[in-house]
């Protein structure tokens, strides 16, 4: 004889049953890159506080500490084979607060608050470009989810190079005191530029994959990539910036060589390209 509550019980893990049926398998080791996903955006989160409390300097830092999460959380989702739906949606949603409105909010602490509505309008410039950016990348990851190239310039991309630029003039704006609204008159297109370039069609290479594979296809970009790593060790935010307009013009110049070449190159042959 069962009481009242066991047969409740028995009912509700039948219920449990058809539910778990019902829903597509999970894969359990997606709680790896998961984790340094949300320390992304934990950093992110952070950044923006210390950002508010004036110190824009360790912002600045915490906001490359959430950019080192996010290069890791994609080595573990690789070497864990863990890439999901979940993962993009997840890792989509972190990259808009450390690299969006992170950097958004700091440039306009930084200098663009001094030109009130205009200084507001071009600090939001970065993140609303930045969720159409990660908008349709999630949609191209689910089309072509093994392409070797970002289309457009990565939202974190954009986040270095407005850290970059601030850890280099940080101390040194009188060097802009000949412009007319000063630093500004710098920012302000190089914000515009760089969010353009998210948005574009231009493509933007992959960092390579680290198996044997790769290595041996891509020597070259293996080799450019532990050059800006020494670049940004030696020379810190200088070579940091080096290291991004390197990655920038490389690109954009590879893009317009394939644009006004006779012959298009495929798929195939721009990725063993890059």
């Amino acid at each position: 004889m069962k009481y009242p509550i066991q047969k409740q019980y028995q009912n509700f893990k039948k219920r449990r049953e058809q539910i778990r049926e019902g829903k597509p398998p999970v894969n359990k080791r997606i709680a790896v890159p998961s984790f340094f996903t949300l320390m992304n955006l934990f950093a992110g989160f952070l950044a923006i506080i210390a950002i508010s409390e004036g110190d824009l300097f360790r912002g600045a830092w915490l906001i490359m500490a959430a950019g080192m999460f996010d290069v890791f959380d994609g080595m573990m989702a690789r070497l864990a084979d863990a890439h999901s739906d979940f993962g993009i949606e997840l890792d989509s949603l972190s990259d808009m607060v450390s690299f969006g409105v992170a950097p958004g909010f700091l440039i306009y602490n930084f200098t663009l608050s001094e030109l009130g509505t205009l200084g507001v309008l071009v600090s939001a410039v970065p993140p609303l470009c930045g969720a159409v950016r990660l908008a349709r990348f999630n949609v191209n990851a689910r089309l072509q989810p093994k392409a070797d190239y970002f289309t457009g310039l990565p939202i974190p991309s954009v986040a270095i190079i407005i850290i970059a630029f601030y850890l280099t003039f940080r101390d040194d704006l009188y060097l802009f005191d000949f412009f007319k609204n000063g630093v500004n008159s710098v920012m302000i297109p190089i914000v515009v530029l760089v969010s353009f370039l998210m948005v574009s069609s231009i493509r933007f290479e992959k960092i390579p994959r680290f198996d044997r594979e790769s290595f041996r296809r891509k020597k070259w970009s293996f080799a450019l990539f532990f050059f800006y790593l020494a670049l940004i060790v030696t020379l810190r935010e200088y070579g940091l910036m080096t290291v991004i307009l390197i990655y920038i013009t490389k690109s954009i110049v590879t893009s317009a060589i394939h644009f006004f070449s006779d012959e298009y190159p495929d798929e195939e042959v721009y990725q063993d390209f890059s």
